[in-house]
């Protein structure tokens, strides 16, 4: 999905093409996976962030166009919407410094970009939700220029033969309609990258989505949009409604939508990628002229470019990545849970619970995703999202518990020893868990201070809402540049 495109029409010649081009990938890639031909010498972990920008008064501005121009640098690229942009920092190994390599990397980035986005009349802010959205700025205008998102959007309707409907029912409700994927653009978040070996992939994978609520729970940033006091990570719903190509004759029938959890365990990422080609149509049927087949039986590494374009437009929250860098292939997986933000030393603590957790869980003895139902997970999912840092989920060996309570006696210690397993400074590994901790005992995270911080102004200064969430992202953004995590953020 990152490549840009140059049609705009296709014909059902062009799908059919597609779709034969697609299983051909898959045939070849099961080949690729009996020999075994991955890298897998040095596993790397990347991260990549999604960012809004904001005017003086805190309002979304729509000038991605002359901040990346004015920031001139290749690790920042353009999103979905104009008031978005992304950060991909590049791929390391955990080891010893490198979660604090990301650290410093982010941070050094995300300062350079700042000043430069100064000079354009723009800020960058690292939330989940951008508060101050309004219903106005989700036109067809809003989509960045880049012909790949049109097209998606032109595709996406054109499945669904009718405008999307976006309800959401939290502390407050919102019904209202699109008829453009613009909402989309209003979640933003960080996406972790995990390489990992063939015979490894489903223990991570799994891993991943056992943990995925967890996660969800502990960095929720997202409890406003359009002006509603939503889910604590109402990213997840919106997400989910905003990109489904599905009316509602389609979902009574039980076709799966775009954006989901999944259905099962799996025991291969071949599951997925098969998955792909079996429930899903194409959005974007392009194809090249690599013949993937000659090119392994060369010795070769093939594309798979039908099946990589295929996989990234099916919006798993935990993605299976097949690419090939330096003309090595290699598998990752691609966390997509979290909510960007509030600060870099957050971002970086949820990074390190989630490395740690996901080792120590895909190298127990006994998985713990044979002691619990698919099914459990996502439940644990949806209500963490809804919840934020005060829901319970269920644990096998437990049953329900709050989830800060799951986290401070059971997962911290199971992070550690996963950060361990990478090798992760102790100092280091003690700092960013410490974080953690520390979130669990305040039960404050970004949601719960956006929340806080709201009814207090709404309270005490006699202000509108939409007053409020001004102010409020305007005393975010301040904190946000202080890199203090927080939960140690002042309150009204």
């Amino acid at each position: 999905m990152g490549k840009d495109v140059e049609r705009t029409e296709f014909t059902r010649a062009d799908r059919q093409r597609f779709r034969e081009k697609v299983r051909q990938c898959l045939d070849v890639f099961a080949q690729m996976l009996k020999q075994s031909a991955f890298d897998t010498d040095r596993p790397m972990s990347g991260l990549e962030v999604e960012l809004n920008l904001v005017d003086a008064a805190g309002d979304p501005t729509m000038k991605n166009q002359d901040v990346l121009d004015a920031i001139a640098d290749p690790d920042f690229q353009t999103e979905l919407g104009q008031f978005n942009i992304e950060i991909n920092l590049a791929p390391r190994v955990l080891g010893p410094d490198g979660l604090t390599g990301f650290e410093e990397s982010l941070r050094a980035s995300l300062n350079a970009a700042e000043v430069k986005a100064e000079s354009v009349d723009a800020n960058i802010v690292m939330i989940g939700i951008l508060p101050t959205l309004r219903h106005e700025h989700m036109g067809a205008d809003t989509l960045s220029s880049n012909q790949r998102y049109k097209l998606l959007d032109q595709q996406i309707f054109a499945a669904r033969g009718e405008d999307l409907e976006i309800n959401i029912a939290g502390e407050e409700r919102l019904v209202t309609q699109a008829d453009t994927i613009a909402p989309e653009s209003a979640c933003t978040s960080v996406q972790y990258h995990l390489q990992v070996a063939p015979e490894q992939f489903a223990d991570y994978w799994n891993a991943s989505q056992v943990i995925a609520g967890i996660q969800v729970a502990l960095a929720a940033n997202s409890p406003y949009l359009f002006g509603k006091q939503l889910w604590a990570e109402s990213r997840i719903a919106l997400f989910e409604q905003s990109t489904d190509t599905r009316p509602d004759e389609l979902k009574a029938q039980g076709v799966r939508p775009r954006v989901w959890f999944g259905d099962r365990w799996i025991t291969s990422i071949f599951d997925l990628f098969e998955e792909n080609v079996r429930y899903y149509s194409a959005l974007l049927p392009l194809c090249d002229d690599e013949d993937p087949a000659q090119v392994l039986a060369e010795g070769g590494a093939p594309q798979l470019s039908e099946l990589r374009l295929h996989n990234g437009t099916i919006y798993r929250w935990n993605r299976p990545i097949y690419d090939v860098v330096d003309g090595r292939p290699h598998l990752r997986v691609e966390n997509r849970v979290l909510p960007a933000g509030p600060t870099v030393v957050d971002v970086m603590a949820n990074a390190a619970l989630y490395f740690g957790l996901v080792r120590a869980l895909a190298e127990q003895e006994r998985p713990l995703w044979t002691q619990m139902s698919f099914s459990a997970a996502e439940e644990n999912f949806h209500a963490a999202a809804k919840g934020g840092i005060g829901a319970r989920v269920y644990w096998p060996g437990i049953g329900d518990v709050p989830v800060t309570e799951l986290v401070l006696r059971r997962l911290l210690p199971l992070a550690h020893t996963g950060l361990d397993l990478w090798g992760v400074a102790p100092e280091q590994r003690d700092r960013l868990l410490g974080v953690i901790e520390r979130r669990c005992i305040s039960g404050r995270n970004g949601a719960t201070w956006q929340v806080d911080t709201v009814r207090g102004l709404e309270e005490t200064r006699s202000v509108t809402r939409e007053q409020a969430l001004r102010e409020m992202t305007r005393r975010y953004a301040s904190h946000m540049h202080t890199n203090e995590p927080v939960h140690t953020w002042p309150g009204v």
